[in-house]
């Protein structure tokens, strides 16, 4: 019975919680201060009890990380033609005979 008990009162912690983190980033969306980052820790919170929550955090990261490798592999898409011109320049130049 006490720990059926203690797991409600976790649940419900995580539940106030994570609804005043998303309040509060929210409200930081417009005033100073880290309200991506307080909405995802209120939105971590919920995603333990809420599958809503799991499903949006999920699809955050996968957004996340698709993101990140369009971004990534830009990068690395234009910095590649220079090294490859370099090499090309490198190998046509004729040896020194000093």
């Amino acid at each position: 019975m006490g720990l059926n008990t203690v797991e409600q009162v976790r649940r419900v912690f995580r539940v106030v919680a994570g609804f005043t983190f998303l309040i509060a980033g929210v409200v930081m969306l417009i005033t100073p201060g880290p309200g991506w980052l307080v909405i995802f820790l209120g939105l971590g919170l919920l995603a333990a009890e809420f599958v809503w929550a799991r499903r949006l955090m999920d699809r955050i990261k996968r957004e996340g990380c698709r993101v990140k490798d369009t971004v990534l592999g830009k990068a690395e898409k234009e910095k590649a033609p220079e090294t490859e011109e370099t090499e090309v320049v490198a190998a046509e130049e004729p040896p020194s005979g000093h």
